[in-house]
């Protein structure tokens, strides 16, 4: 079981251990030594009192099972004690071998971890626990749905500004941001000053640790560079390498890292075969890199609302704008067959080269239909998005050349229908065979 950080994962598995019976242990950043005291301490007490001192982990194990022979095992914040001994994943494999001792209990055992390069490399390749697993699951972020009723918030606009900063994590409206609420959108930018940017709330330092935690990262000043590359704009690996001064094959190890960690992802482009886009997965990070990072300064000298007051335009088109886009394909996901004619196979933003005008057609949802052998690769609808300009005509005319393009290079597009979403409405006559997406409908 793996998650980012603050999803609520310890509190799911305390919850299950008190339901079903069985031994929990949270794992710290400690030495070998200490972390075999601390678990001979829990095991004891777990027994019945007194203390267990072990002199390796074979010996913990096999105590393990003799005293919890049935139940839930679950051992919380695995990447730490692998950290410490890097062994131990091989110790669990001899135990769980069939003729390990782990193999006459009846209790079964949950290895649960935040640091996902750490986690993502327990089951893959040869891996000792490889083929050992009979349950891998990510717990994930809430939907930008279900984040809007977690937060209590029924205005459609005010929820995704939410969601563009805080995502779907539930820790940070409890623990992190103490219940603060924006009361409205009137309210939004007094709530980010008093929260997000406030050195004594919690969660203003949040997205720093979030790099910091992750096993895999060391030297974090290459690593914030290529965030702030990929925030500010530059998805591409040739467009991030030239943001911060390097050659592209200088920047492979970063990125690899930071996509074992999922921190960013890879997307490829709908349209052009081997081109990749990178995005920030979590949006707090991207907040940090757009608007804190380069107000650090003033911020931590309490003067939030200048900084504020400077980067609120940066903040609309480098961190919501975006966002917006990734919520429109999100959505696209989720309606019925009958919105564009069946479900989708790939959603995702692709670019369009127009010879003709010497130019790039940048489409940000495109929704396409499975490939089929032998026929051209059809596409549902090819949609712009727009979050704080009113959508005109103009705007369907670039989707119609778009198609038309796309046409001659081969691709099905007699039934793709022209998809405008707004966060700002409409403005004209929109033409009756263009799909209107409004913020309301991405929320109903």
């Amino acid at each position: 079981m793996s998650g980012r950080r603050r999803q609520g994962k310890t509190l799911l598995l305390n919850e299950l251990v008190k339901m079903v019976g069985g031994f929990f242990f949270a794992a710290t950043d400690e030495t070998e030594h200490q972390a075999l005291a601390r678990f001979g301490r829990a095991l004891a007490a777990q027994t019945g009192g007194g203390r267990y001192a072990f002199a390796d982990w074979h010996e913990a194990l096999e105590r393990l099972y003799i005293d919890v022979p049935e139940g839930l095992i679950v051992i919380d914040e695995f990447p730490y004690l692998t950290k410490a001994s890097p062994s131990l994943a091989s110790v669990f494999q001899l135990a769980l071998d069939p003729r390990g001792y782990a193999r006459g209990a009846k209790s079964r055992l949950l290895l649960c971890g935040s640091a996902m390069g750490v986690m993502g490399r327990l089951l893959a390749g040869n891996a000792p626990l490889r083929g050992r697993a009979s349950l891998e699951l990510v717990v994930k972020p809430l939907d930008y749905r279900a984040a809007a009723r977690f937060w209590g918030i029924d205005d459609p606009r005010l929820a995704a500004l939410v969601h563009a900063i805080v995502g779907g994590t539930p820790a940070y409206r409890r623990e992190f941001v103490a219940h603060d609420t924006p009361q409205s959108v009137d309210d939004f930018d007094d709530w980010v000053v008093r929260t997000v940017l406030n050195p004594q709330i919690p969660i203003f330092r949040e997205a720093r640790y979030l790099l910091a935690e992750e096993a895999d990262i060391r030297e974090t000043a290459i690593y914030h560079a290529v965030l702030d590359a990929i925030a500010s704009g530059n998805a591409t690996r040739g467009g991030i390498a030239n943001h911060i001064g390097r050659k592209s094959p200088d920047i492979g190890h970063p990125l690899t890292v930071l996509e074992d960690s999922q921190l960013i992802t890879r997307e490829a482009d709908a349209f052009r075969r081997g081109k990749s886009l990178f995005r920030i997965s979590e949006p707090l990070i991207v907040f940090y890199e757009a608007v804190m990072r380069r107000e650090w300064t003033r911020l931590e000298r309490g003067q939030q609302e200048a900084a504020w007051r400077d980067s609120r335009a940066t903040f609309l088109s480098q961190v919501v704008g975006p966002h917006f886009e990734a919520l429109c394909r999100e959505w696209v996901w989720t309606v019925d067959a009958d919105v564009f004619g069946e479900l989708p196979s790939e959603v995702a933003a692709g670019t369009v080269a127009d010879p003709h005008n010497r130019t790039q057609i940048e489409v940000d949802v495109a929704v396409l239909a499975r490939e089929e052998h032998g026929r051209p690769r059809r596409v549902l609808s090819l949609g712009e998005v727009k979050w704080d300009k009113a959508m005109n005509a103009g705007h369907v005319d670039r989707l119609r050349r778009a198609r038309d393009l796309l046409s001659v290079k081969g691709y099905d597009t007699k039934d793709t229908i022209l998809t405008c979403y707004t966060g700002a409405g409409f403005q004209g006559d929109l033409p009756r065979d263009a799909r209107l997406v409004t913020i309301e409908d991405l929320y109903a």
